[in-house]
């Protein structure tokens, strides 16, 4: 069989190596690993040509990039993502993650450096003066990067602070926020360490998901622990 005539049926397709390119400007961090780790917890499903290369279609790419897009914008785990994807019609990732008590979208996005704020335009932002954003920053909820420029992380917590101002919350009460953060991190740390041993090629991938999939679970227990305690009390 000719070359030509056994690959006449992925005309329309496209190696990994070039589904890499088209991704890689909206996500820079995409790797072949990343995509063959998709593959593994079955979001994507590729062709295989005779000899076993991956061959991917128009709507494979574009579910890719519907992937990577709820992942980095909406902090969702994969099992979540999938459920979307093979039901759209019955569920909404935001609401899933929202209602579920999971990383809210808006709230809980992972520090990419796509927000770029001055101490004057987060305060403004947030509805803090720069008095209040300092003193976040002595408590260690927010931070500036090297440059002293303050990232998505940075507006998400202090624009929370604000409003919990509005009830009269002052900043000295968070301090137990970050207590609990800094606890929790090192418990995320220690469940996925051994899956950052080096023992395949898609060991970074999974370890990524891990660390969602705990973080969204954390978050899920906190809420759940809140909303109970509530009920219970009768406040709710």
């Amino acid at each position: 069989m000719s070359a030509s005539s056994s690959t006449s049926g992925f005309a329309d397709t496209v190696s990994i190596g070039e589904v890499i390119s088209m991704l890689k400007k909206e996500f820079p961090d995409v790797t072949i690993s990343k995509i063959r780790f998709l593959e593994t917890e079955g979001l994507v499903t590729p062709a295989r040509t005779s000899s076993g290369y991956r061959r991917f279609s128009v709507h494979d790419v574009e579910r890719l990039r519907s992937v990577l897009t709820m992942q980095r914008d909406q902090y969702l785990p994969l099992k979540v993502i999938k459920d979307h994807l093979e039901n759209p019609q019955s569920t909404d990732p935001e609401v899933v993650s929202v209602a579920g008590g999971g990383l809210n979208p808006d709230d809980f996005r992972p520090g990419a450096g796509r927000v770029r704020l001055t101490r004057a335009e987060l305060a403004g932002h947030a509805g803090l003066s720069e008095v209040a954003v300092v003193q976040l920053e002595t408590l260690g909820l927010v931070w500036a990067h090297p440059s002293g420029h303050y990232d998505e992380d940075a507006l998400a917590v202090s624009q929370i602070a604000g409003r919990l101002a509005e009830y009269g919350v002052e900043s000295r009460h968070l301090r137990s926020f970050r207590v609990v953060a800094d606890r929790e991190s090192g418990l995320v740390e220690q469940i996925a360490t051994p899956y950052s041993q080096p023992r395949d090629k898609d060991s970074k991938a999974r370890l990524q998901e891990t660390v969602r999939d705990l973080a969204s679970l954390f978050v899920q227990l906190h809420a759940a622990l809140l909303r109970a305690e509530l009920i219970r009390s009768g406040r709710a």
